[in-house]
């Protein structure tokens, strides 16, 4: 009776079926995993692509403004010269006139016979003469000893030389003639035409609309330097201590809920907003001065503030409540357990928030433009850290849309070159934001 019960269970049944054999279901959730898998690969690599095309777009169109066309041009003046030139009413003109005897008779060495005169040497220099005497004026000892000057190349120069200006495109303007680019020809093979890097993009000011080649970034620089420092020391001291408040010592009522409520607004209110905000508070009311870091600071400080506070509640947030249970259960009170256990191990979170707001702060032009901080404002350097703050000055990104609205097509490459710069200070602030989590992060 039992042996016939223990054969009758042994045996195996009918409708059972292997682990080791996937049935139809299984097949269908595998596909379908395999499927979402390669959508975000496909998703990833759409992005990359976009990326480098930006990428390579970027540098592309911005390498040229990092590049200038110069005349390389070994200028000997004698004594005598120097005093006559010095003697004459215009001593801009008089320099020019031995500089293009010079010009001719080295062109003139090498067999090659072009004519030109004061105006073509103008066109396609500006006005060296004022270069040469500032230089000798400076450098007397120099006289009677060949010195090698680069003088910079008018923009359009360098355009015919990199195929933007074509002779049949070209018609005779004040800036450039047709029977300029024989000169221009005559000098490039002759070997006085040369590339050099632009030097004056990197340390120069805006030079107006009719000097794209002098056009430089280094003033506008400094205006988002002094900028930043004021964004950096009113933000983050603020927007930490009011992130701390709400989220560890608030009481949860209809206040916070409303104060909570409004910063989440704040941060997706339109940055040209706090630029009209700005315009009416900080200069009309307030009488600061206008086009300066000082006001553009204080206005993209009210922009970076909901971003620094809720980045800032994510990360405290973050911190397990073990963390403050274990300190105020050690005897701590609350202040000491925010500040000597759940501030440090959020901090990494705190410095990463700061770091994106202040770079979404230095991308930004609509707030600039509205408080007067063009391109055009900024024509020097400012005089010490005092009038850093207060003196009218520019931004990059106010810089870039300045050249980016103007009609020379040099202007357009300037552009491109302010964006590789802006880019790599992104860059760098989030390189920095990098090794600050780093060091700062702890484990627990």
């Amino acid at each position: 009776m039992s042996d016939a019960s223990l054969s009758s269970g042994a045996a195996p049944h009918s409708g059972a079926k292997s682990l080791l054999v996937q049935d139809a279901r299984t097949r269908k959730r595998n596909a379908a995993e395999r499927r979402f898998k390669a959508y975000g690969m496909i998703a990833i690599l759409i992005g990359l692509f976009f990326l480098v095309v930006l990428a390579v777009s970027i540098i592309r169109s911005g390498t040229p403004a990092f590049t200038q066309t110069v005349v390389d041009v070994e200028f000997t003046l004698t004594a005598d010269q120097y005093a006559a030139a010095e003697g004459e009413l215009f001593k801009t003109k008089a320099y020019e006139g031995l500089l293009i005897e010079q010009i001719r008779e080295t062109l003139e060495a090498q067999g090659i016979d072009v004519a030109f005169d004061a105006g073509a040497i103008e066109r396609l220099l500006g006005k060296p003469g004022g270069t040469l005497r500032e230089y000798y004026r400076a450098n007397e000892q120099s006289l009677g000893s060949p010195v090698s000057f680069q003088l910079a190349a008018a923009s359009r120069v360098d355009g015919y030389l990199t195929g933007r200006v074509t002779r049949e495109a070209l018609q005779d303007t004040r800036f450039m003639q047709a029977s300029d680019l024989d000169l221009v020809d005559a000098l490039l093979e002759a070997g006085i035409i040369t590339r050099a890097f632009n030097w004056t993009f990197i340390t120069g000011a805006d030079s107006g609309v009719d000097n794209p080649g002098g056009a430089g970034i280094g003033a506008s620089v400094i205006g988002s330097f002094f900028m930043m420092l004021v964004v950096l020391i009113l933000s983050l001291p603020i927007g930490v201590a009011a992130s701390i408040y709400l989220e560890e010592f608030a009481p949860q009522n209809r206040f916070t809920d409303l104060i909570e409520v409004n910063i989440s607004n704040l941060a997706a209110v339109p940055s040209i907003v706090f630029g009209i905000l700005g315009l009416a508070v900080f200069i009309q009311f307030m009488h600061l001065p206008q086009s300066a870091p000082l006001v553009g600071g204080l206005v993209l400080t009210l922009m970076t503030l909901p971003t620094i506070i809720i980045s800032t509640r994510a990360s405290l947030k973050s911190v397990p409540p073990s963390i403050r249970d274990a300190a105020l259960g050690v005897g701590a009170s609350k202040m000491q357990a925010v500040f000597h256990h759940v501030l440090p191990l959020a901090m990494p979170g705190i410095l990463t928030g700061t770091i994106i707001g202040l770079a979404q702060a230095l991308g930004e032009t609509a707030p600039l433009l509205l408080i007067g901080m063009v391109g055009f404002v900024a024509r020097g350097y400012p005089d010490g850290v005092l009038a850093g703050f207060t003196e009218p000055n520019s931004a990059m990104p106010a810089q870039i849309y300045t050249w980016a609205a103007r009609a020379d097509a040099s202007f357009y490459e300037k552009a491109w070159g302010g964006i590789i710069i802006l880019l790599l200070f992104l860059l760098t602030m989030n390189i920095i934001a990098i090794i600050l989590r780093r060091r700062f992060e702890r484990r627990w």
